[in-house]
């Protein structure tokens, strides 16, 4: 079994399989330059996508959100793959999607907006073996990095990850596994690729999308199954510090993980198999 596939768009529509590193973008790509494009990871089990409808509804609203021609649709990607899948042997694992703007000159001048199926932009897919993780983690706040709570980048998951690296950065320079971003609204927002929640009166909450976190799709589950709902307040880092919260989750497709601890303070530590039985609800769904 491979560890990874790659397949990506070709100017004749075919396309060509590989693995990841012997498939290339032109250098002169705007998601390569720019990071102007968008992407979605989905997990992948038993061979078979996991809430590929809601993972294409967020694609094609980003797309739109930021001037891009839509992406493909789900009988593509099925297609696709499912062909990954039978290629690499892979049947568990994540897949990312990614849509780039596509070529166009230098700078930052936006280049016509290509017809759908045209090869304005560009399409391109990875699946690697991965499985869900419920693993607690210990988090620190960034000291430096927001998110924006009127940034349209905000709204959806664009290539744009620069600032959540170097969150990430500094939580490992601190010991900790990851780092909370706060809102430029105020109140701390997600994690750096997960969305927060937060045990409040017994209530499990997230930031509302106002503070500039990701739409997750997991996130979403949660409030349309009534098992979360947004927080009506900033959710500010004294309330973990002095007990008022409790317990804290980071969720996204790939897993929901317990925070044991926030900037050295221990939480009440929610157990590995209450955190997938509540994830696998959401995905059960």
């Amino acid at each position: 079994m491979a560890a990874s596939i790659a397949w990506i768009d070709g100017p004749d529509g075919e396309g060509r399989w590989g693995e990841p590193a012997t498939l290339g973008l032109p250098l002169h790509d705007r998601g390569l330059l720019l990071a102007d494009g968008l992407f979605e990871t989905l997990l992948v089990e038993r061979g078979q996508p996991q809430l590929l409808k809601e993972h294409l509804e967020r694609w094609h609203g980003g797309a739109a959100l930021l001037g891009m021609a839509p992406p493909p649709g789900a009988a593509r990607v099925r297609q696709l793959a499912a062909e990954a899948v039978a290629r690499s042997g892979i049947g568990d694992g994540a897949l990312r999607l990614n849509w780039s703007r596509g070529c166009g000159g230098r700078g930052i001048e936006l280049p016509p907006v290509a017809p759908k199926g045209s090869p304005g932009q560009r399409f391109w897919l990875q699946l690697s073996a991965a499985t869900p993780c419920f693993d607690p983690l210990a988090v620190i706040v960034s000291a430096t990095e927001r998110r924006c709570s009127t940034s349209l980048l905000s709204r959806c998951k664009s290539f744009a990850y620069g600032s959540a690296i170097q969150a990430r950065r500094q939580a490992r320079a601190a010991g900790a596994d990851d780092a909370l971003l706060a809102s430029s609204a105020g109140g701390l927002c997600c994690g750096t690729t997960a969305n927060l929640l937060v045990l409040r009166a017994g209530q499990w909450c997230t930031p509302p999308l106002a503070s500039g976190c990701l739409p997750g799709v997991m996130r979403r589950r949660a409030l349309e199954l009534g098992l979360a709902q947004e927080a009506q307040q900033p959710i500010e880092l004294s309330e973990l510090a002095n007990g008022q919260i409790p317990a804290a989750l980071l969720i996204n497709s790939l897993g929901c993980r317990p925070i044991s601890a926030i900037e050295g303070l221990a939480l009440a530590e929610v157990q590995p198999g209450a955190a997938e039985r509540f994830w696998r609800r959401l995905l059960a769904a």
